[in-house]
């Protein structure tokens, strides 16, 4: 019999201690908010009282982790939730002191250049930055020798050619074509010569990670779940 699928985890001991009711109700997208923020953390140089921009935060969830685990000052900016609904979520956690929620698309951002520290993006980066320009346009609001994270789904290599048959009934259904492995972003973004990029990689068992995720989420997606399982 195989193991129920759970929102605790050994490798995300700080995203374990969250509510599991209150971590799906704040779900904005397909993959664990919480998992990828503490990832991406760990990589990240974040410390008490930096300014963050929390772009594409959907529910916000993520800048509420960033504000209570490491004591930063979050703009949760989203497009398609409202800065309202995120000011709720936000004011229930106890940490309306230092998440303030921004409705902004990621294109037209209304912040002073050099404003951040840091600029962080959990699994909502591949919708606007796999533009061409979008990371000239993004570099402007971080200071100088700020850092630059995300995290979120990807392939482990890009497709190219015909797709492996057992992902094809669900990349034809959902065609996700944005996409890409961590090699792709490391490339995309050396070559504009704004950042010098520390690290691009894959979270190790990443696969399980998703694969527990969607069953609690989705367990009746079938076409994906066993599209990740035959990977």
């Amino acid at each position: 019999m195989n193991p129920t699928p759970s929102t605790v985890s050994q490798r995300f001991p700080r995203a374990s201690r969250y509510h599991p009711q209150w971590v799906l109700a704040g779900i904005s997208g397909g993959a664990n908010p919480l998992w990828l923020t503490e990832w991406l953390t760990e990589a990240v140089d974040l410390r008490p009282g930096m300014r963050v921009l929390d772009l594409g935060c959907g529910r916000a969830v993520s800048s509420i982790f960033l504000r209570r685990e490491l004591d930063v000052q979050v703009w949760a900016t989203d497009l398609w939730f409202s800065a309202e609904e995120n000011l709720q979520r936000i004011q229930d956690a106890g940490v309306g002191d230092g998440v303030f929620p921004i409705h902004a698309d990621a294109r037209s951002l209304p912040f002073a250049a050099g404003f951040f520290d840091v600029i962080t993006s959990i699994d909502s980066f591949v919708y606007y930055g796999t533009d061409e320009l979008y990371l000239n346009y993004l570099a402007r609001f971080l200071k100088a020798g700020g850092h630059l994270g995300i995290a979120g789904t990807g392939v482990m290599r890009e497709i190219e050619g015909a797709v492996p048959t057992h992902l094809g009934e669900w990349w034809m259904a959902e065609r996700p074509y944005c996409l890409h492995s961590a090699a792709w972003w490391r490339q995309h973004w050396e070559r504009t010569g704004i950042l010098d990029i520390a690290l691009a990689d894959t979270l190790s068992d990443g696969w399980r990670f998703w694969l527990n995720w969607i069953k609690i989420i989705a367990p009746e997606n079938v076409t994906e779940i066993q599209a990740v399982e035959r990977a």
